[in-house]
């Protein structure tokens, strides 16, 4: 899974001012991503997975693949609290060309973390494509802890984690002790460095919606041992970032992207 290393690119979905999808939109968003991304995230939060219908996610999935001119990798997500119902939305996907699955960690109702276990355990056991973990307590409303993570590293099928906890401690925590080929993702454009530094191997970014190269800097001076490129690149990010979540993601960004002429 090294193809999945590097900046994951979260989606947006472009709409037109009737609520419809923006195919030519999405087009030029996928060429303007291509410059610096390692891989397309299709259907993330970010992508308004979770008020988009099935036939519009299916008509996104469909477009991404014939217009990936550069064959990058893809992320498609799939995710809920209804361990029943993700198991039957995956069987009944299409999921040619689908490097990976990302699954969020269940929301709402709150289970234990050895309802989390089982829940991703029968995602894995039955999903036909790995399967990338992701943990984002701000909005599932409970953490994937580093224990069940580590547990789930185990199996054959679970091959990463998106961490969005914004917790340093629980990610050096799987760092150290995660086998070697599970991959720790940054889910926070502004842990992109630290989660590199500690062992991580990307980060799965919003802003990459925008600024696609910025995160290609950082990416490349902390291969090259380029401390200060990498710094610099990810300080720029700073006075931005707050911006694009003052009215909830993707709004922020959604925004910058229609000043850019997207």
């Amino acid at each position: 899974m090294k193809k999945l290393t590097g900046t994951g690119v979260a989606l947006v979905t472009p709409m037109n001012s009737q609520g419809e999808i923006d195919f030519v939109s999405l087009k030029k968003l996928l060429v303007h991503t291509a410059k610096g991304v390692d891989y397309y995230v299709v259907m993330g939060t970010t992508g308004e997975s979770a008020t988009l219908n099935k036939e519009e996610k299916k008509r996104i999935l469909t477009f991404v693949r014939e217009n990936n001119k550069k064959n990058l990798p893809i992320v498609y997500g799939i995710g809920g609290n209804n361990t029943h119902s993700v198991i039957e939305e995956i069987k009944s996907t299409d999921l040619t060309g689908v490097d990976a699955l990302l699954s969020v960690s269940p929301y709402y109702n709150k289970p234990s973390q050895e309802g989390i276990y089982l829940h991703f355990k029968s995602i894995a056991d039955k999903s036909p494509v790995p399967v990338i973990l992701y943990n984002v307590p701000g909005r599932t409303a409970s953490n994937l802890t580093a224990e069940t993570t580590l547990r789930l590293s185990r199996h054959k099928n679970i091959i990463g984690i998106k961490e969005a906890s914004g917790n340093l401690e629980q990610c050096m925590k799987i760092a150290r002790d995660k086998p070697k080929d599970f991959l720790l993702i940054s889910g926070d454009d502004l842990l992109t460095l630290p989660i590199y530094t500690m062992g991580g191997v990307g980060v799965i970014s919003v802003l990459a919606n925008a600024l696609p190269q910025v995160f290609s800097k950082i990416k490349s001076g902390v291969k090259i041992g380029k401390l200060a490129q990498a710094q610099g690149a990810q300080f720029s990010l700073l006075d931005i970032n707050g911006p694009m979540y003052e009215e909830g993601n993707p709004v922020g960004v959604k925004f910058l992207l229609s000043l850019m002429g997207f």
